[in-house]
């Protein structure tokens, strides 16, 4: 007994200590500031550069090749005026887990020196380590080809850690032959096939729709009720 007494007692006397109160002003600017969302690479491109990207991220529109660079450049000045000093292609393998490649933003040059460079290239397309993917003897190891690919619909962000930060790029994993070895490429395979779908049946509706968004479907919900009750309650 006196063992419950005293778990009841603390849960009815517990109280924060040491709390520094924040307020809400100080939150608004804490709040996502190391996300790199869409209004703020909006400001740090060209206007035709973000038209290009902004037709790829709501419309489904191959990205143009010719704005990767102008893209990662952006990408890469604002992830060094957060203190970033490598980027990784941020991706979901089967493993229910997240991965990640680091790379650094620093290249070594002549006389000792290093510069930063981040390309398009680098931006768009990544090869991770697929050394250690299962094969079953049928292939030599240097032959698993798994590609990460940038997925601009989702924005970059900065990873904290205890030796600095890292740009983490949202991207989709598959092989090189189009299977998907990831969570997120059915997912956006899902969606796409969604907003084709719902295009065509809008249009029954002589609505017309240049894409639509799906989140996690309707929302449903059943009750279990019994029988009394139910012939109790008029709204049932």
């Amino acid at each position: 007994m006196n063992h419950d007494f005293d778990v009841i007692s603390a849960a009815r006397n517990w109280r924060f200590k040491d709390v520094r109160k924040v307020s809400s002003d100080i939150a608004g600017e804490v709040f996502a500031s190391d996300v790199l969302d869409i209004d703020e690479l909006r400001e740090l491109v060209s206007k035709p550069v973000w038209k290009s990207l902004q037709a790829t991220i709501e419309k489904g529109t191959p990205l143009d090749p010719s704005i990767a660079d102008t893209i990662a450049l952006a990408m890469k000045k604002w992830a060094l005026e957060k203190g970033a000093t490598h980027y990784t292609h941020w991706f979901h393998p089967l493993t229910g887990y997240t991965a990640e490649k680091h790379d650094s933003f620093y290249t070594p040059i002549s006389e000792g020196k290093v510069i930063a460079s981040f390309t398009g290239k680098e931006l768009i397309q990544a090869e991770p380590d697929a050394s250690s993917f299962p094969s079953g003897g049928l292939r030599a190891t240097f032959e698993a080809r798994g590609y990460t690919a940038w997925d601009p619909t989702s924005p970059a962000f900065i990873m904290r850690h205890a030796n600095g930060a890292t740009l983490c790029i949202p991207t989709a994993f598959a092989s090189w032959t189009g299977e998907a070895l990831d969570l997120k490429t059915p997912l956006l395979r899902s969606i796409e096939a969604l907003n084709k779908s719902a295009q065509r049946a809008l249009k029954y509706f002589g609505v017309e729709a240049n894409k639509v968004s799906s989140t996690l479907g309707a929302e449903q919900e059943y009750f279990l009720i019994d029988e009394e009750f139910y012939y109790r309650r008029p709204d049932l």
